[in-house]
């Protein structure tokens, strides 16, 4: 069917792409409960990325939390789900430049 494999190249497309991460992927049904982590302690010059589910394009996957080295002068946005009536929209961590 041409419809799926178009919306699933898009949603790639979206995920992998940098020029992109401002582009909302929206997603049908309801992430699952968040699970329980431990946040480690601060590290110099790395901010962290907080544990989260992501979207592959065809379900939701968990996404342990990482270290990513710090950007001076820019502010890294964690990734979301954001609720919006009877829809969920994915937004990837990024810095605020991207």
């Amino acid at each position: 069917m041409r419809i799926p494999m178009l919306a699933a190249a898009v949603v790639v497309a979206v995920v992998t792409s940098p020029a992109l991460a401002d582009v909302d992927v929206e997603i049908g049904v309801a992430p699952p409960p968040d699970r329980e982590a431990v946040v480690p302690a601060p590290r110099a010059g790395y901010v962290y990325e907080r544990p989260h589910y992501a979207w592959d394009g065809n379900a939701y996957v968990w996404s342990d939390g990482r270290y990513i080295e710090e950007r001076k002068g820019h502010v890294y946005v964690q990734p979301q789900i954001e609720h919006r009536g009877e829809h969920w929209f994915f937004h990837r961590g990024h810095w605020d430049d991207d």
